[in-house]
């Protein structure tokens, strides 16, 4: 694996880290009532979003656009290349999960 691929995985193994934890706190932000707050529960969501987002896009994009802004224009399309790969197979390990494991009852 050459640099750019380590940094690839790297670069998707944090945003799946990131998607995780997220996944974790909206299942057991559920179970503990978080949220149930009419008015705050969609201010709280987009301030989620807008934040995740901008995590996200920093993770998967951050390094090429620097390369790219750097003329390092080959190895900054090939770093978002394998990234996006890398978050494509940890995406389908996850859709095969979620077909292979049973779902998970929800605590009352």
């Amino acid at each position: 694996m050459n640099e750019i691929q380590k940094q690839a995985f790297i670069n998707s193994f944090l945003t799946s880290l990131y998607i995780i934890g997220i996944g974790f706190f909206l299942y057991f932000g559920a179970i503990f009532k978080i949220g149930q707050n009419i008015l705050l529960a969609p201010i709280a969501f987009l301030f989620l979003f807008v934040f995740s987002a901008s995590i996200t896009s920093y993770l998967m994009l951050g390094r090429p656009v620097q390369l790219y802004i750097d003329g390092k224009k080959k190895d900054a399309v090939s770093l978002l290349i394998n990234t996006l790969t890398f978050f494509c197979i940890f995406t389908l390990i996850a859709i095969l999960l979620l077909i292979v494991i049973p779902p998970l009852t929800r605590m009352k």
